[in-house]
């Protein structure tokens, strides 16, 4: 059974004191956690999925394309797919050419997990966007979800925005000062107050 990130209460209890609107939606959803997954190419895969289309569309085409790599996604299991059966799982030619190329960087090794874990945020963020396909948006998941990092604010994600703009009762999408004051409140557990602003608009907890 998981278990929430080791700082995950510690940041419930001080983003409760810092943040009225913040605080009545931890207790909506006390229970729940973000989930992080140690395994690096499945979130990245999940990640080029989940790019620029809706939660249920990118759950329909990973469950497709899971079941085309018979539930066991690999980078070798990946390269022997062909474009054909990865279009019939639903994915456009621009994110199979992705998948292919993630693929190869982490069969032959110049793609290094090792060498990301031990890097700053910022660092991470540049190594991880080198790879094609890859943009801040994915890096950032790739952070939240398996490098368990718990500073992360993806002011590029669009559920994060809307939800920042229903909770806080500002236009959308808020403004670039008014996301500042809100990074500045959250800062050292943003990527905690991000995992309940999806929480508060979705009723199935995102995972990547």
């Amino acid at each position: 059974m998981s278990k929430p990130p080791k700082y995950w209460n510690k940041a419930k209890k001080l983003l409760s004191k810092r943040d009225l609107v913040l605080r009545k939606i931890i207790k909506k959803f006390n229970k729940g956690y973000l989930k992080t997954r140690n395994k690096p190419f499945f979130s990245l895969c999940r990640t080029i999925v989940g790019q620029q289309i809706s939660v249920k569309a990118a759950d329909s085409i990973w469950l497709k394309f899971q079941k085309k790599c018979k539930k066991n996604i690999n980078p070798s299991k990946v390269l022997r797919l062909s474009t054909r059966d990865l279009r019939k799982a639903g994915l456009s030619r621009q994110k199979i050419s992705y998948l292919k190329n993630i693929a190869k960087s982490f069969k032959n090794k110049s793609f290094s997990v090792k060498d990301l874990k031990k890097m700053d945020d910022h660092s991470a963020i540049d190594y991880i966007t080198k790879l094609k396909g890859l943009g801040v948006w994915s890096a950032q998941m790739f952070l939240m979800f398996n490098l368990n990092r718990p500073d992360i604010f993806p002011t590029k994600d669009i559920g994060f925005i809307r939800a920042i703009s229903i909770n806080y009762k500002t236009p959308y999408p808020p403004s670039k000062k008014f996301l500042n004051k809100l990074s500045k409140l959250h800062y050292g557990y943003r990527s905690v107050f991000t995992w309940y602003m999806w929480r508060s608009i979705d009723p199935v907890d995102v995972e990547y």
